[in-house]
């Protein structure tokens, strides 16, 4: 009995050490997300639960869980966690969803839709990290989550239209083929403006053909990187 009772005691240390980043993460949910006026509960348990940690490079794993973005390479970045929970509570994700999200980047912010909709469609144009968060999404078991390397401005049209689209780039103006792939009554978070200047995070809201937007903050976003080859 003394013995059963050791190695069950020992199981569940073992259990509690598997994640030494959990307590980082509660705090960056609590100090970074709540204080900011993050509250979508269905937001803050994803972003509890996905390891960000596992989508830094190595050389950043102990900056992972700090008040910022981190590089992660090709001039790209993955955001600051209260971006990446603002812009998902923008969209107001349901279980039922279908998601776009234009810059997959590491791919944090599609696990991070992952764990809450149905469904993710992630472009990410620069090949070398999207072919690796297509490999890092698959080993965590994120089968939802499909990956395409190519220009976003296009969109996905073969699985639109989309319940919501985040974009994690700056653009000059709003991709007309996005609000296009936009399902009536969708949110789009976008953040808009030249690299030089004021950027402002956007929510876009379609009704009918009739799209709205409001400005939410300004913000700063590496730039959306569109293909060189010549459009059709």
């Amino acid at each position: 009995m003394k013995t059963l009772i050791i190695f069950i005691v020992c199981l569940s240390i073992g259990a509690l050490q598997t994640d030494p980043y959990a307590d980082q993460r509660e705090d960056m949910v609590d100090q970074q997300l709540k204080r900011r006026g993050v509250n979508d509960k269905e937001v803050l348990e994803a972003m509890r639960t996905v390891p960000r940690h596992l989508f830094v490079p190595e050389e950043h794993v102990g900056r992972a869980y700090r008040d910022g973005p981190l590089p992660i390479g090709y001039g790209q970045t993955i955001s600051q966690p209260y971006i990446v929970a603002y812009m998902t509570e923008m969209i107001r994700p349901k279980p039922e969803f279908k998601a776009l999200e234009i810059g997959t980047g590491s791919g944090y912010q599609a696990a991070v839709l992952a764990e809450i909709v149905d469904q993710v469609y992630t472009i990410e144009i620069v090949a070398p990290l999207g072919k690796a968060a297509k490999k890092r999404l698959a080993d965590l078991g994120y089968d939802n989550v499909a990956v395409k390397v190519a220009d976003g401005y296009y969109g996905w049209e073969e699985h639109a239209p989309f319940d919501a689209i985040i974009v994690t780039a700056a653009s000059e103006s709003i991709p007309p083929p996005l609000i296009k792939q936009l399902k009536d009554g969708g949110r789009m978070a976008i953040p808009v403006g030249s690299p030089f200047l004021t950027q402002y995070l956007i929510l876009v809201k379609k009704k009918g053909d009739e799209i709205t937007t409001h400005n939410e903050f300004p913000v700063r976003f590496v730039p959306f990187t569109r293909s060189k080859e010549k459009d059709d």
